[in-house]
C-alpha cells in the first residue's frame, strides 16, 4: 500500500516547501496546475509539464477560447533552482511552455530536458539549448545517474500520432524512484495497447488528465483526454494503487468540476484517489499492507 501524508504550503511558498523536504523514504509531489507536477526524490528535483506563465492568455486573447488562468501559478520560473530534470510530454504550450522552459534552463545549468524525439525542433525553437535536450521515443528508457530511471510510453491525445520515422509526438513517462513508480500519461485517452504497456510495471501512482472530450471542444480544435471514469478504469485494470487526476481547473472552456471528479471517485471506492491541491506537498511512501 502507499501511505500519503501532507504538508500545507504557506502562501506563495511552493519553492520553500520543496526545499524544506528532507528525504526519509518518501517521494514529495506538488501539483503545479494543469498537467504540471514537481517531484522531489532524495536531492533530485523533477518537473513534468510545468506551465508557470500566462503565455496562452496572451496568445489567445480576443478569441473564442481565451486561456485566462482560473488558478495562479504556484511559483515563478525565475525562483526555481536545483532542478535536475524537466519532462515534457508534447509540444502544446501548457506542456512545453515557451515562457517557462528557457528560464528554467538559464537558472539551472545542470538540468536536462526530456522531450519527444519527434518534437526536438520545437524544443529548439522555443529556446532550449541543444546540449540540454534529450529526445525519447516510446519504449525507450533514460537513466539519470544511478538513482532514477524513466521509461517513455506512447500516448494518444485522442489519437496516436507519429512522424515519418514512426516516432511518437505524444508521450507518457514512468518514473522509477526507489520503490515508488509514478506514471504521468501526458494528454491521453484510452487506446489499444496502453493497458498492456502498464500491466506488470507495479505502478504506484498514476497522474492522469480527466477533463474529458466532446464535439464542442473538437470543433474548437481542442483534442481531449480521459474522463474520470476512464482514468479510474485504467487504474483498476492495471492494478495501480493511487490515482491523482489533473488537467482541470485551469481554463474555463476545457475543465471538469471538482465535484464531478469527487462524485465519480466516490462511486469507485476500491481505487484511492487524491484530488490535488496546489497548496499541499504530498509525501508518498510504500508500506507493507497489514495482514
Amino acid at each position: 500500500m502507499v501511505k500519503v501524508s501532507q504538508i500545507q504550503i504557506k502562501k506563495n511558498g511552493t519553492k520553500e516547501a520543496l526545499d524544506s523536504v528532507s528525504y526519509t523514504g518518501e517521494v514529495a509531489l506538488v501539483w503545479l496546475g494543469q498537467a504540471g507536477f514537481a517531484i522531489k526524490y532524495k536531492d533530485y528535483l523533477i518537473f513534468i509539464d510545468p506551465y508557470l506563465s500566462d503565455y496562452l492568455a496572451k496568445k489567445y486573447a480576443e478569441t473564442k477560447t481565451p486561456h485566462i488562468r482560473l488558478m495562479p501559478s504556484p511559483l515563478r520560473a525565475e525562483e526555481v533552482e536545483g532542478l535536475s530534470l524537466v519532462l515534457c510530454t508534447h509540444t502544446h504550450s501548457d506542456h512545453m511552455d515557451p515562457e517557462t522552459l528557457p528560464v528554467l534552463a538559464e537558472r539551472n545549468p545542470e538540468c536536462k530536458f526530456i522531450v519527444p524525439r519527434a518534437s526536438l525542433s520545437k524544443a529548439l525553437e522555443i529556446g532550449l539549448p541543444e546540449e540540454k535536450i534529450y529526445g525519447m521515443d516510446a519504449g525507450e528508457t533514460f537513466r539519470y545517474g544511478t538513482e532514477i530511471m524513466i521509461e517513455a510510453l506512447a500516448s494518444a491525445h485522442e489519437e496516436l500520432k507519429t512522424n515519418k520515422r514512426g516516432e511518437h509526438y505524444f508521450l507518457g513517462y514512468i518514473l522509477f524512484l526507489g520503490n515508488i513508480k509514478i506514471y504521468h500519461s501526458g494528454d491521453c485517452v484510452p487506446y489499444k495497447g496502453l493497458e498492456d504497456n502498464l500491466k506488470g510495471k507495479n505502478i504506484t501512482v498514476a497522474l492522469l488528465p480527466v477533463n474529458g472530450r466532446d464535439e464542442r471542444r473538437r470543433g474548437l480544435g481542442i483534442p481531449g483526454n480521459f474522463n474520470v471514469a476512464e482514468a479510474i478504469n485504467l487504474c483498476q485494470r492495471c492494478h495501480i494503487l493511487l490515482l491523482i487526476p489533473h488537467h482541470f481547473g485551469m481554463f474555463s472552456f476545457n475543465t471538469v468540476s471538482i465535484d464531478a471528479i469527487r462524485r465519480e471517485t466516490q462511486r469507485n471506492k476500491d481505487i484511492e484517489c487524491i484530488i490535488p491541491n496546489p497548496n499541499v506537498v504530498y509525501l508518498l511512501k510504500m508500506e507493507r499492507a497489514e495482514k
